[in-house]
């Protein structure tokens, strides 16, 4: 879904950050780049949905890493992995 929709959920849930993303320069995936930037955590391995390249309209470049958590149950731990 991220993939397919990135756009309209960067708008959706930041539009301010929307606002500042130059489209017309596209967006990539950098899926590769951040399963090497993974490591262990205190309570265990954390993998981040997408780690997206974007153009600023001021033409820099910038990295949006976005972690989508869907709860399905109660986790008493569920506060303490959000946090870390």
């Amino acid at each position: 879904m991220l993939s397919n929709y990135f756009r309209e959920f960067m708008y959706f849930f930041f539009p301010w950050a929307a606002e500042d993303i130059d489209w017309d320069k596209g967006h990539s995936f950098l899926d590769k780049e951040l399963q090497q930037v993974v490591r262990n955590a205190e309570l265990g391995k954390r993998y981040a949905d997408k780690l997206v390249q974007v153009f600023r309209k001021d033409k820099t470049e910038a990295w949006v890493l976005i972690h989508v958590e869907i709860q399905g149950q109660r986790d008493a731990d569920f506060a303490k992995r959000m946090y870390i």
